[in-house]
């Protein structure tokens, strides 16, 4: 390998890493945000004041105000609790539990393997966004319930995932030594497995993160999410849809605040990945 390609690789990795500090930057500062949303707030994101509903945007109302002379930014920085919590919640959830299913199934006899794989399937036999409706829909609506719907349709591409890596590490040579040292079935779990395994399902959950946002946001929109008057960037979007034409900035405000995190997120996912590859690290 020349000094010239040595060059190469070596400002792909600072500029891979650069990319990788700074979208993590990002995706800190929005969490945060979100996190201290409640002491960011201008204005009471719940306080009426019909005197100046449907402001345009101003110095003193940044993003303008709604049809409830409610301020539209301090409810854009108040629903970023909802909206970005309640994805997170959602994504860990689904990685823990689909993980631990799958390394079940690995590890266990055909007959739990078996029932829980074809059960995997029967869920993703549905399309997964009617699916998340339907079960929505039956719960009664709300962001708890949205999250349960969300989450029994996505928690089986991450046991499909465990599953696979799980075995494929089962019969691994170091494996087999572990064993013959003595250490039980957690410990090699525990000690080996789950370490082995991280990185794809890591790399798979920060991919999920801008999706499961968006199907939040999808189902709030839809009436199946979170309620008014709590500010959530879905159901602002649902409830100000007819403002389009005549007053945009209600509207569109949530749905910038919507593309700008998804994108963080997703941006954060590919550097993520890119950094984990194993090609770039060599």
């Amino acid at each position: 390998m020349n000094d010239v390609t040595v060059r190469i690789q070596t400002v792909k990795k600072d500029r891979l890493k650069y990319k990788l500090i700074a979208f993590s930057i990002l995706a800190l500062l929005l969490i945060a945000a979100a996190f201290f949303s409640e002491s960011l707030c201008p204005y009471d994101p719940y306080e009426q004041n019909l005197a100046i509903a449907k402001a345009a945007p101003s110095a003193e109302h940044l993003l303008g105000t709604d049809r409830f002379g409610r301020d539209m930014f301090s409810r854009i920085i108040a629903g970023s609790y909802t909206s970005i919590f309640s994805t997170l919640l959602l994504v860990g959830f689904i990685t823990v539990f689909g993980s631990l299913i799958g390394i079940v199934c690995a590890w266990s006899g055909k007959w739990i393997d078996t029932l829980l794989m074809r059960l995997a399937d029967m869920f993703l036999a549905f399309p997964g966004l009617v699916f998340a409706l339907a079960v929505a829909a039956v719960l009664g609506g709300g962001v708890h319930n949205a999250i349960l719907a969300l989450a029994a349709i996505s928690w089986p591409k991450y046991a499909r995932l465990a599953r696979s890596q799980a075995l494929a590490q089962q019969s691994a040579t170091y494996m087999q030594a572990a064993k013959m040292a003595g250490n039980s079935t957690f410990q090699m779990i525990y000690k080996h497995v789950i370490p082995n395994i991280s990185g794809p399902i890591l790399i798979t959950a920060m991919l999920d993160i801008g999706t499961m946002m968006m199907e939040l946001a999808g189902l709030s929109f839809l009436g199946l999410g979170a309620k008014p008057p709590i500010p959530e960037w879905g159901s602002m979007m649902s409830d100000t849809r007819n403002l389009l034409a005549t007053h945009p900035w209600v509207t569109l405000s949530p749905g910038v605040a919507i593309f700008v995190s998804v994108m963080v997120f997703n941006l954060l996912g590919d550097t993520v990945r890119d950094w984990l590859d194993p090609k770039n690290r060599r």
